[in-house]
C-alpha cells in the first residue's frame, strides 16, 4: 500500500504526527467536563399554579384542565401529566428529545398567557414555570439550622442570601430550599373575639389590603430644586401589623392585636424537614447541562467557607451529601480498570510475540488511540462519564488487535531473510487490506447505535462513537506507524528465551499441533459441522427468547429512600409526630452517615439516607429487608423503602422502582376500576410493595347554604364563601414589597378553631343591614369524602400504581404478567393502560435494541459484502456469530445475569471481535486463491494455520481487556459486569468453535452449484490430501 510506504520511509513525519495525536488528546483530556452519565437534556418544563383555599377537585377543574387543553396544542409535547392537591397544581410536560427547552419554554408561556382570562380571577399570582432536567439528581445537599433561633427567623436568611450565593457559582442552575420557602406575616384572628367586639372577618382583611398600599405619590418640581415624593403606606413587620387600628368601637380604636395574634411565619406552615432527626432547612443543588460535577462541588464548597463568617450567630450549616463522591469514585474505579486492561493486554502481547521491542511497538499504538479519542470527545461536547471511560477500556482489546496482525505479519517476513525495510514494506502490503476490512466492519457494527433515536439513543451515543474513533485511529497507527518501528527495530522473536518465553511457547506450539489435527478431522466431517451450526443458530434464537430481561442492572450504592404514607384522615401534627418516630428508627443504623426526611403534606412524607462506604456494610438489600420489619411496627403508617438508583433516566418513580398508569375519560369509571386493579395486583406473587396514587377517602365537610334563608337575611352565598376564605383557605390579605422581596400577609383563624366542624360555628357574617348573623344559622354541615389528590395523564383523570419486583423475576416477566392481570380485570375498552418511567424505557429499548441487532448485522454484511465484491464471502464471515451468542447467553445465566442494556453491548461488542478473526481467514484464503497459488481447500486450511497466532492473540487481547470489566469490583461494577461477562463469555465459546466453523461454511459456500470451479482434484481428495500431509507432519 502507497499510504503505508510513505510512512515507513518518512520516520520523522510519523513520529511527529503521531506525537501531536497524543499530545492534543492528553490537553484535551484536561478540559473535558466529569459526569456520572453522558449529558442528555431532557426537554421538561413544570407549571405550577396556586390557588390557597381551593380543594383538589376545584383546583383540577378549574386551573390544571384549562392549562391542560392549552398545553395540548404546543408541537413536541410526547407526556403531559398533571397532580392537584389542596391549593396547588403541578403539570408536568414532557418533550420530544429533539425539542429544544428554550424554544418549548416560549411556547408555554404564551399557552399560559392565553389561558388567563379561563383561570379564576382571585389566584394571587399567574401560574409559572421552570426548565428541569428530571434525570439530573442534586450534586451537593446542604442543611441550615440552629439551637438558638426560631426556623423562621433564619429562614429568610437561607433563601434570600445563601440560596441567591450559591446559585452565581459557575456552572450551578438552580439552588432548591426546602423549608419555609418564603416568609410571610400570618395573621391568627380569634372569631370569639371579633364577635365580642361586633368586627367581621371582612372587616379585618379590608383593613389589611388597605394598610399595605405601595403606590408612587409622584414629585415636587421648584424653580431651584425637585424633590421626590415617599410615603410610609407600607406595613412590612409583625409588629406594625399588630398595631394596626382594624376600626373603632365606642370611639376606642380597636387594634389587630386585640382581636388576633401576628407572627412571623412562612406561606406555607404545613411542611417540615429535618436532618439526622433535627429540625432544618436542606438546600439541593443543581448543576447546568455541560459542566464538570466535581469541579462545580469544589466550587461550591469554597464558596460556602467563605459565607462561613457572615452567617446570621447561632445558625450553623454542613454538608449533608455530595454526590460529586459517587462520581469520582465511579471514574477511578473506571481509571483502575483500564490500567490492569492495559496491563494484560501488554502481557499478552509480550507472551505471543516473545519480543520487548515487538511488545513496545504494539503497545505505542495504545496512546495514541486512546488520548486521541479525547481530541473527538473534546469537539462533540462529550464528558468524562461511565460510558465514555468503558468504551475506552474496552476499545483497549481491539486497538492493539491491528498492530498485533502487522506485527505478526512483518515479523513472519523478517524471518524470511528479509531486511527491516523490506519486511516492513511487503508485510504492511500483504495485510494491508485486511486491517481496512478488520476496522472498517468493526466500526459498521457501532453504526446503528450512532443514529438509535430516543434517551437510549442518546445515552449509547457517546459510548459507540467513543469506541468507533479508538478504532478507527488504532488502525491509522498499525498502518503507519507501527511498520515505521518495526522497520527501525528488530521484531523478531529473540534468540535466547527466557523461561517464561519458553513455557508459552511450549504451551502454544501444543495448541497449534492440536489445533492442527482436529481442523483436519473437522474438514472431514463438513456435514456434521453444518448440521452443528445450525443446531446453534436455532439455540441462539430459542435463548435470546427464553433470557430473562430487564433495562438496567441493580448497583449496591450507599443510599436509599423512603416514601412515608399514612391515612386520608391523617392530620399534620400527627404526621409530624411518625416522621419523628421514623427518624428515631433510623438513627439506630450503625452505617448511616446522614438521614434526609421531611413532612410535605397532612398524610405523606419522605427520607433519603446515606451509608458510609465501609467494607463491613451488609448489601443495602439486606439492610432495607430488616429495616422495613420495623418500621412495618408502627401502626397506622405505611412505609415503602427503596435502594437508590445508580443511573437516573427521568423522573423519579416515588416509592417504587416501576409504575403503570391507568387512564378514562370518566373519572368516576377509573376511580371504580381501579381498587379492583391494585387488589389484582396486590395478589401477584411476582410483585412487591403494590401501591397507588388514588385517595379518596380524605374527610370534607360540605357547607350547604340555606339559600333562602340566607336572601331572607340580606347575606348572599359570595359573602359566605369569602368568610371561609378569610377563615380557613390561606388568604393572601395583602402583599409585601421590600427592596427585591416580596411576600405576603396570610388572613386565617387562629389554630385552635382549625381543628373540627364544630370551629365553624364561631364565625360570623355580616348582612347588608350591619347586622353579624351567625354562620351556622344560614348554613347546615355535613361529612363525607373527597379526593386527596386529582392525577390527570394526557388530559385524561388517571391512576397510577407502583410496584417492586420479588427477588429472581426478571422486569420482562413482569410487565407480561401486569399486562395479562390488567386484561384479566374485564375493564372496559375506553379505559388505558399504559406503563410509566422505567418500565416504560424497558418496553422501548427491548424494541429497539432487537432491532438493533438485526440492523447491526446488515450493515456489517453490505459492508463486507463491498469491502470482498461478493454476496457469499460475508456468510462466512458472520457465521462464527450463534456459537459467540451462545457463549454470552449462556454465560449470563450462568452467573445469574439478565439480558439487560449492557449485556446486549456485550453481543454487539462479540459481533465486531469474531468476525474479524473470520476475516483474517478469509482474507487469506481469497489471497491464496487469486493468486492461483492453492485450492481452496488448501488455501482455508493454511488460512487457519497461518492466522492461527494472530487469532489467538487478539482474542485474549480482547478476553483479557473484558475481564476487569467482567470482575465488576468497585463502585457501578455491578453496571458493567453484564457487558464484561457476555464479551469473555462469548470469547471462550466462539474461539472453541468459530476456527473450525469459518473454514467449513467457507468451502460448503464455495461448493454452491454456481460457485463450483473445477480445480483438478474434487473437495473429498483435497480434503484427504490436507489429512495425509498433517499425520506425516
Amino acid at each position: 500500500m502507497r499510504f503505508t510506504d510513505f510512512f515507513i520511509r518518512h520516520k520523522t513525519t510519523t513520529t511527529l504526527l503521531m506525537g501531536a495525536i497524543a499530545g492534543f488528546g492528553a490537553l484535551s483530556y484536561a478540559f473535558l467536563p466529569v459526569s456520572n452519565l453522558p449529558e442528555v437534556e431532557y426537554p421538561t418544563i413544570r407549571v405550577s399554579a396556586a390557588l390557597p383555599g381551593a380543594n383538589p377537585d376545584t383546583m383540577a377543574t378549574t386551573v390544571a384542565t384549562p392549562l391542560e387543553s392549552e398545553f395540548s396544542t404546543i408541537p413536541g409535547i410526547e407526556n403531559m401529566t398533571s397532580s392537584s392537591e389542596a391549593g396547588e397544581t403541578h403539570i408536568t410536560l414532557h418533550f420530544n428529545l429533539d425539542r429544544s427547552v428554550d424554544a418549548a419554554a416560549q411556547d408555554v408561556q404564551a399557552a399560559i398567557s392565553r389561558t388567563a382570562g379561563a383561570l379564576p380571577q382571585n389566584m394571587p399570582s399567574p401560574p409559572s414555570y421552570s426548565k428541569v432536567n428530571p434525570a439530573d439528581d442534586p450534586i451537593l445537599w446542604l442543611e441550615m439550622s440552629s439551637k438558638t433561633m426560631a426556623l423562621d427567623d433564619f429562614a429568610r436568611y437561607a433563601n434570600q442570601v445563601f440560596a441567591k450565593r450559591l446559585s452565581m457559582v459557575s456552572g450551578v442552575s438552580q439552588v432548591e430550599v426546602y423549608g419555609p420557602e418564603q416568609p410571610a406575616i400570618r395573621v391568627e384572628v380569634d372569631p370569639d373575639r371579633l364577635a365580642s367586639y361586633g368586627v367581621d372577618l371582612e372587616e379585618v382583611r379590608s383593613a389589611l389590603s388597605t394598610n399595605s398600599a405601595n403606590l408612587p405619590a409622584g414629585a415636587l418640581y421648584g424653580s431651584n430644586k425637585d424633590y421626590s415624593l415617599q410615603t410610609d403606606s407600607q406595613l412590612a413587620t409583625a409588629a406594625a401589623y399588630s398595631q394596626l387600628i382594624v376600626t373603632y368601637r365606642d370611639g376606642s380604636p380597636l387594634r389587630l392585636n386585640q382581636i388576633a395574634h401576628v407572627i412571623n411565619s412562612s406561606d406555607n406552615d404545613k411542611r417540615a424537614f429535618w436532618i439526622n432527626g433535627r429540625r432544618s432547612i436542606i438546600l439541593a443543588v443543581r448543576k447546568q447541562p455541560g459542566t464538570n460535577t466535581v469541579e462545580v462541588a469544589e466550587s461550591l464548597k469554597a464558596v460556602i467557607r467563605s459565607l462561613r463568617d457572615s452567617m446570621p450567630p447561632g445558625v450553623t450549616f454542613g454538608n449533608v451529601s455530595d454526590n460529586a463522591d459517587i462520581v469520582r469514585d465511579s471514574i477511578a474505579e473506571v481509571n483502575h480498570t483500564l490500567i490492569l486492561t492495559i496491563a494484560l493486554v501488554v502481557l499478552v502481547i509480550y507472551l505471543f510475540l516473545g519480543s520487548i521491542s515487538a511488545t513496545l511497538i504494539a503497545a505505542a499504538t495504545i496512546p495514541v488511540s486512546l488520548l486521541g479519542s479525547f481530541i473527538v470527545m473534546r469537539l462533540l461536547h462529550y464528558s468524562v462519564d461511565m460510558f465514555s471511560m468503558m468504551a475506552i477500556t474496552l476499545s483497549v482489546g481491539f486497538i492493539v488487535d491491528d498492530a498485533i496482525v502487522m506485527i505478526e505479519n512483518i515479523v513472519r517476513h523478517r524471518e524470511m531473510g528479509k531486511t527491516g525495510m523490506q519486511a516492513a514494506v511487503d508485510g504492511a502490503s500483504e495485510i494491508g487490506f485486511t486491517i481496512v476490512s478488520m476496522t472498517v466492519s468493526l466500526v459498521a457494527v457501532f453504526l446503528p447505535i450512532i443514529f438509535l433515536n430516543g434517551v437510549l439513543g442518546r445515552l449509547l451515543r457517546e459510548f459507540a462513537v467513543t469506541i468507533s474513533v479508538s478504532i478507527l485511529l488504532s488502525a491509522v497507527a498499525a498502518l503507519t506507524l507501527t511498520p515505521m518501528l518495526c522497520s527501525r527495530f528488530p521484531g523478531s522473536r529473540q534468540q535466547t528465551p527466557n523461561w517464561l518465553q519458553k513455557h508459552s511457547e511450549k504451551v502454544y506450539g501444543l495448541l497449534e499441533t492440536a489445533y492442527q489435527r482436529s481442523l483436519a478431522w473437522v474438514l472431514r466431517h463438513q456435514r456434521a459441522t453444518i448440521a452443528a451450526s445450525l443446531a446453534m443458530t436455532a439455540m441462539t434464537a430459542f435463548l435470546f427468547v427464553v433470557m430473562p430481561k430487564s433495562f438496567m442492572p441493580e448497583v449496591n450504592v450507599p443510599n436509599f429512600s423512603g416514601t412515608l404514607e399514612a391515612s386520608q384522615d391523617n392530620s399534620f401534627d400527627r404526621m409530624i409526630a411518625y416522621g419523628n418516630e421514623v427518624n428515631r428508627i433510623l438513627a439506630r443504623i450503625p452505617w448511616m452517615e446522614s438521614n434526609l426526611s421531611g413532612v410535605v403534606s397532612q398524610n405523606s412524607g419522605w427520607f433519603w439516607v446515606n451509608l458510609k462506604n465501609d467494607r463491613h456494610r451488609p448489601n443495602v438489600k439486606i439492610l432495607l429487608a430488616a429495616l422495613q420489619k420495623q418500621l412495618d411496627a408502627i401502626p397506622g403508617l405505611n412505609v415503602y423503602l427503596k435502594q437508590g438508583d445508580y443511573v437516573t433516566l427521568g423522573e423519579d418513580e416515588g416509592r417504587s422502582q416501576y409504575s403503570v398508569a391507568l387512564e378514562a375519560p370518566d373519572a368516576e369509571e377509573l376511580y371504580r376500576w381501579a381498587p379492583r386493579l391494585k387488589a389484582k395486583l396486590q395478589s401477584l406473587p411476582e410483585l412487591v410493595n403494590v401501591s397507588s396514587d388514588l385517595q379518596m377517602s380524605a374527610p370534607r365537610v360540605n357547607v350547604d347554604i340555606r339559600r333562602d334563608l340566607a336572601m331572607s337575611l340580606h347575606i348572599d352565598p359570595e359573602k359566605i364563601a369569602n368568610t371561609l376564605y378569610d377563615a380557613y383557605g390561606n388568604r393572601q390579605a395583602a402583599a409585601i414589597t421590600v427592596a427585591s422581596e416580596r411576600y405576603y400577609v396570610i388572613m386565617e383563624v387562629a389554630k385552635q378553631y382549625q381543628r373540627d366542624p364544630e370551629s365553624l360555628g364561631s364565625l360570623y357574617i355580616r348582612s347588608d343591614t350591619g347586622r353579624l348573623v351567625p354562620l351556622s344559622a344560614v348554613t347546615t354541615l355535613s361529612q363525607t369524602v373527597a379526593p386527596l389528590t386529582v392525577n390527570h395523564v394526557g388530559q385524561f383523570p388517571a391512576v397510577t400504581f407502583q410496584f417492586d419486583l420479588k427477588p429472581g423475576v426478571s422486569l420482562d416477566a413482569a410487565t407480561a404478567i401486569v399486562r395479562r392481570a390488567a386484561e384479566e380485570t374485564g375493564m372496559p375498552a375506553t379505559m388505558t393502560f399504559t406503563f410509566q418511567g422505567m418500565a416504560a424505557q424497558f418496553q422501548s429499548a427491548r424494541r429497539g435494541l432487537g432491532l438493533l441487532l438485526v440492523i447491526a448485522v446488515l450493515v456489517i454484511y453490505l459492508v463486507l459484502g463491498m469491502l470482498y465484491e461478493s454476496f457469499l464471502h460475508p456468510i462466512t464471515i458472520l457465521s462464527g456469530l450463534p456459537p459467540a451468542a451462545i457463549g454470552a447467553l449462556l454465560t449470563l445465566l450462568l452467573f445469574g445475569q439478565d439480558l439487560n442494556l449492557y449485556s446486549f453491548l456485550g453481543i454487539i461488542l462479540l459481533i465486531g471481535i469474531v468476525k474479524k478473526n473470520a476475516i483474517m481467514i478469509v482474507d487469506f484464503a481469497l489471497d491464496a486463491e487469486r493468486t492461483g497459488r492453492m485450492a481452496p481447500e488448501e488455501a482455508v486450511y493454511q488460512g487457519c494455520l497461518q492466522r492461527f497466532r494472530p487469532i489467538m492473540m487478539t482474542t485474549m487481547a480482547a478476553l483479557l481487556g473484558a475481564l476487569p470489566i467482567a470482575l465488576g469490583s468497585g463502585m457501578g461494577g455491578e453496571v458493567r459486569r453484564p457487558l464484561g461477562i457476555a464479551v469473555a463469555g462469548g470469547l471462550l465459546v466462539s474461539q472453541s468453535l468459530t476456527l473450525y466453523l469459518t473454514p467449513v461454511v467457507y468451502l460448503w459456500l464455495q461448493c454452491l452449484p454456481w460457485r463450483r470451479r473445477d480445480k483438478g482434484m474434487d473437495t473429498r481428495q483435497s480434503l484427504d490430501q490436507v489429512w495425509d500431509v498433517t499425520i506425516s507432519g
